[in-house]
């Protein structure tokens, strides 16, 4: 009976041991699969998304995204379910450089580090040959109201930064770093003679003779609004006064045609009528 016994104690024993050693199996770091970004080459507009993958036999307790933008580091909690985490990265400046790893905590407490990724933020040259004057409205009492609009024909965002309007062959107004127009999109300059913080630094009438040229950054003429003659100056020949804005027609490449109503920011109307005096 003792015999017995003791083959019971030792087979109890046996079944113990492997019972621990499988436990120990389940117990252990979880793998990182793979880590991705999208997109893959980001701009200045673009969060960064990153997404990283994780097997184990441990479910993942926390996932934490680590990275270091010209000198500035971040933690960020990652979100999601299962074997799927994500956490952004938010837009960096032109040129930046950004490092990042990916953390994972198991439920096991077992810590994995993901190898360190590298980018660097990139902007396509801005096509300035998609930027257009769009609608220009002199025709309000009020010099505040008054504005032009400018459009992006194009896919890309335009970087306006040394981008110069100007009013009767005098500079009226130059684009800062950050002024943007998105791809498909307008740029209003509202405000004539200093009455607004950014607005056009000449006055701009309904009743005159008018230039108005948009130049590149590199002072190439891409566009201009001709009303009239020059004459002895620009502003001196008085002609029929228009009570609409001169707009685009349709909207970013048509003709400039007298539109009734102001579109500011907004899509022009498809048709309008013609100005004798504007020079197309």
């Amino acid at each position: 009976m003792k015999k017995i016994q003791l083959a019971l104690m030792l087979l109890a024993t046996m079944l113990l041991a492997t019972s621990c050693v499988k436990d120990n199996v389940y117990e252990g770091p979880s793998k990182i699969e793979s880590v991705t970004m999208t997109p893959e080459a980001p701009t200045s507009f673009d969060d960064v998304v990153v997404t990283v993958a994780v097997s184990g036999l441990q479910g993942v307790k926390s996932a934490t995204l680590n990275y270091n933008a010209a000198g500035q580091k971040a933690s960020v909690p990652m979100n999601g379910t299962g074997n799927i985490w994500t956490a952004t990265i938010p837009a960096q400046p032109d040129g930046t450089k950004v490092t990042y790893t990916v953390t994972i905590v198991n439920d096991a407490d077992y810590t994995s580090v993901s190898p360190e990724k590298e980018y660097t933020v990139g902007d396509k040259p801005s096509d300035f040959t998609k930027l257009v004057l769009n609608e220009l409205y002199g025709a309000a009492d009020n010099d505040a109201e008054k504005f032009i609009e400018l459009y992006n024909n194009g896919d890309d965002p335009i970087k306006l930064k040394d981008v110069v309007i100007k009013k009767d062959e005098g500079v009226a107004w130059t684009g800062l770093a950050g002024e943007v127009i998105m791809g498909h999109s307008f740029f209003t300059i509202v405000g004539a003679k200093g009455t607004t913080e950014r607005g056009i630094s000449s006055g701009f009438s309904s009743k005159k003779s008018v230039l108005i040229e948009l130049y590149d950054p590199n002072n190439n003429l891409i566009d201009k609004f001709q009303r009239g003659e020059k004459e002895d100056a620009w502003g001196n020949q008085s002609l029929a006064k228009v009570s609409g804005s001169w707009s685009r027609c349709p909207n970013g490449t048509g003709k400039f045609m007298i539109t009734d109503v102001t579109s500011l920011g907004e899509k022009n109307p498809d048709t309008g009528t013609e100005d004798p005096t504007v020079v197309q």
